[in-house]
């Protein structure tokens, strides 16, 4: 924006002969209003904004992302594991597939589950995927 320009209204005698926008003392972009009678151009006001309010909507913006894509599904990623860490034997779980089972035996990021009790079928899962401990539900 290259120009500036004042509109102002004066008392009857006062009125500026003429309201334009010149450079005043090598500032570009200054308006001045100039009076009848006198050869002097007054410069018109200008606003400082500090730095920290020129950043600050950028600072909330990062601030708001940090919160919903950052802090959300790390809380998640600790609560399942300590989910996973809690699990003991016999504890009935779900996987992330919807396979229910009872916790066999939990060997580091393996977890074996009993899923059938009359043929005493037995399959290998890795912890990642179960998704809930359905014995620690009725607990809470």
């Amino acid at each position: 924006m290259a120009n500036v320009w004042i509109i102002a209204q004066a008392d009857g005698d006062q009125a500026p002969v003429r309201i334009g926008s010149q450079p005043v003392g090598g500032e570009e972009g200054s308006a001045v209003v100039q009076d009848p009678g006198g050869e002097t151009p007054a410069p018109a006001p200008e606003r400082q904004v500090s730095p920290l309010m020129q950043f600050l909507p950028l600072i909330l913006i990062f601030v708001v992302m940090y919160l919903f894509l950052m802090r959300g599904p790390r809380k998640q990623q600790q609560k399942q594991k300590q989910m996973v860490q809690s699990l003991n034997k016999n504890d009935r779980v779900r996987t992330i597939g919807g396979i229910f089972g009872t916790v066999v035996e939990v060997r580091g990021d393996e977890v074996v589950l009993k899923i059938d009790e009359s043929n005493n079928t037995k399959i290998r899962v890795s912890t990642s995927a179960i998704g809930k401990n359905l014995s620690q539900e009725g607990k809470d």
